[in-house]
């Protein structure tokens, strides 16, 4: 019997062949090696027009045109309920076998519909709340995450408001710009969150320093040959000196956080050295 994946991630949206670079790299392995299921769903499977038509004119005029709810309503009941559709598509599988991979396979669709917590809905929009570090943490721990990709200029606002009644809805931004569609902001959160899952990443290590882990950038890095067209690797690199280097990394990030970012300092809680680096004292 195979076991349970660690996250379960639904997609829907009208291009499936948009959310392919799931099947690549670390997103890949983590399907192949099981930690990852993930399902695509066409939403025009849920339409009953011969034009398979998922947007209408907007209520009181205005440019372009909105998602209508009889088509998403219904989408996202059968994700929720591993019903309809959403039973019968596929689940991606990796692009390509990686070595040492330890492969699950043949997990279906219903593997976690009786988890007994309601699925987390996240729905990418301009107007959203800023997606954060924080989120990707909070994302990593859910058990099943479902993407709603909007077009054109959204979906209609019930939509939302009525899946409250089977999910946990979350309406997110990635930035302060507008894109043509959600598939891309859905590959920005699902990677920084997947990322984040035990067993995705070889070394640990490597998301506990990352930026933003600790309210700070994090710093330059660096790797061999010792000179390169003129430029050093920072001396102190080869110290040997544990002590000394994460000194000298925490120095790094503190300056490039108060150079690029430096609101990001009120948020963070600094001691008598670190405020003598920034030359706060």
């Amino acid at each position: 019997m195979t076991a349970d994946p660690a996250m379960r991630i639904d997609v829907v949206t009208i291009f499936p062949e948009y959310l392919d670079p799931f099947r690549h790299a670390l997103l890949g392995k983590a399907i192949e090696n099981g930690i990852l299921q993930v399902g695509v769903h066409n939403l025009r499977q849920w339409t009953h027009d011969v034009h398979q038509a998922v947007d209408s004119t907007p209520c009181g005029g205005g440019p372009g045109m909105v998602m209508k709810p009889e088509v998403w309503g219904p989408a996202l009941d059968d994700v929720a309920a591993g019903t309809g559709p959403a039973a019968e598509a596929e689940d991606l599988e990796s692009a390509t076998p990686h070595k040492g991979s330890n492969a699950a396979g043949g997990v279906g669709n219903k593997t976690l519909q009786h988890s007994g917590e309601k699925p987390l809905l996240v729905v990418p929009t301009p107007a959203g709340a800023p997606f954060s570090q924080e989120m990707a943490q909070r994302w990593s721990r859910e058990r099943h995450v479902v993407f709603a990709c909007g077009r054109y200029e959204g979906i209609d606002q019930r939509v939302v408001e009525d899946a409250e009644q089977r999910y946990r809805v979350e309406e997110v931004s990635i930035g302060d710009y507008v894109l043509i569609g959600g598939e891309v902001a859905v590959l920005v959160m699902a990677e920084a969150m997947v990322r984040l899952i035990p067993g995705v990443l070889g070394n640990r290590a490597s998301h506990e320093e990352d930026s933003f882990q600790d309210g700070l950038l994090e710093g330059p890095s660096y790797t061999r040959p010792r000179q390169w067209r003129g430029l050093e690797v920072p001396e102190v690199l080869f110290s040997g000196n544990h002590a000394k280097i994460e000194q000298w990394r925490r120095e790094q990030s503190l300056l490039r956080t108060q150079q690029r970012r430096p609101e990001l300092l009120e948020h963070v809680e600094l001691s008598k050295s670190d405020r003598q680096v920034l030359g706060c004292d």
